[in-house]
């Protein structure tokens, strides 16, 4: 009996030594700064509430600024397994994923937090669509950004012509390009080098994104109103993410969602809004802010995107009509719309 009992206790500890989950080590690229917010208040949380979940089997080392690749490269790198997890800025590729696109229209979203979470919400149903090499874990968008230059006056549309502008992502570019401005199109972690060589007269940024990039003693004049976001996602290695053992994948699914986009937006949201006023307070700039119907000349000048979107949307393959009717509701339901 009592080597029946041994027995029997050690096919226990094998069933639950196979039944347990390896560790798995997941790596995680992005592009700017290790300082900056969207690190310290969206990615280690949300790395430390995987490990957490796991139970400790799963750990995501963060590779910031570039280390293991170009800002433009961070899909193709987790396609093909390069990084395990990558931070995208889709708009870095022209063309390439026409249905996020969407949310690059100005005066579209309001506001990082809502916004996020709706249009991951809406994102949800077309990702597979266009982005069907990786899991896409979450997208997202940043505080609403504006424009800053060496010089003013950046009040209305006419003052874009003839300067060159970097713009934050493919829609904006061709925005400044129809506008009479020529497009010079870098990742964020260049724009203090473009701009102090006088190669851009302008960029476009959400504004503690001019403090964290360097550029608060090179743009001086801003264009004080909310105009644009940028979208965002997070995409992984599919092999990496299909291969995971099911506890391990319930974890990271339930990381990424909607709920989480929101989070990994809110804390540099608020960084990013509070840049504003700490240059009111620093001196030394000028806010332009445009009257209502200013405003009107800068909403009439971006109408032709939506059309543009809905072209290109179509070409990919969707209906744009109601891909549009179902953004703006969706925006509408976490009241993240434009009003």
């Amino acid at each position: 009996m009592k080597l029946k009992a041994l027995f029997a206790s050690a096919c226990l500890m094998v069933v639950g030594a196979s039944a347990q989950a390896a560790e798995v080590e997941l790596t995680l690229s992005h592009w700017v700064p290790a300082t900056h917010m969207l690190q310290a208040g969206g990615m280690e949380p949300w790395a430390k509430s995987i490990n957490e979940a796991s139970g400790g089997r799963i750990n995501i080392t963060i590779y910031p600024a570039s280390q293991l690749g170009a800002a433009p490269d961070h899909y193709d790198m987790a396609r093909d397994g390069i990084v395990d997890i990558g931070f995208i800025n889709p708009g870095y590729q022209p063309g390439r994923f026409p249905i996020l696109a969407a949310g690059e229209i100005p005066f579209l979203i309001s506001d990082a937090k809502s916004g996020s979470r709706a249009l991951d919400e809406w994102y949800r149903q077309y990702s597979a669509k266009e982005m069907s090499d990786v899991y896409v874990c979450m997208v997202h968008v940043h505080d609403p950004g504006t424009l800053h230059g060496t010089k003013g006056p950046i009040q209305v549309p006419a003052d874009l012509k003839g300067k060159n502008i970097r713009p934050a992502h493919a829609t904006m570019a061709r925005l400044v390009s129809s506008l009479g401005a020529a497009s010079v199109q870098v990742p964020a972690g260049e724009m203090r080098e473009l701009i102090s060589k006088g190669a851009a007269d302008m960029t476009a940024s959400p504004w503690n994104s001019i403090y964290t990039f360097g550029l608060q003693d090179v743009t001086k004049h801003h264009l004080d109103m909310p105009f644009y976001v940028t979208t965002f996602a997070f995409v992984m290695n599919k092999a990496k993410i299909d291969g995971l053992e099911p506890q391990d994948r319930k974890v990271i699914d339930d990381h990424c969602t909607s709920e989480w986009a929101e989070k990994m937006a809110s804390k540099w949201a608020d960084a990013e809004a509070a840049g504003r006023q700490k240059m009111i307070d620093a001196g030394g700039h000028t806010f332009y802010k445009p009257t209502p119907d200013e405003v009107n000349l800068w909403k009439q000048a971006t109408a032709s995107l939506e059309g543009e979107w809905a072209a290109a949307a179509t070409k990919a393959g969707i209906d744009a009509k109601s891909a549009w009717a179902s953004l703006a509701e969706t925006l509408k339901k976490y009241d993240a719309n434009v009003k």
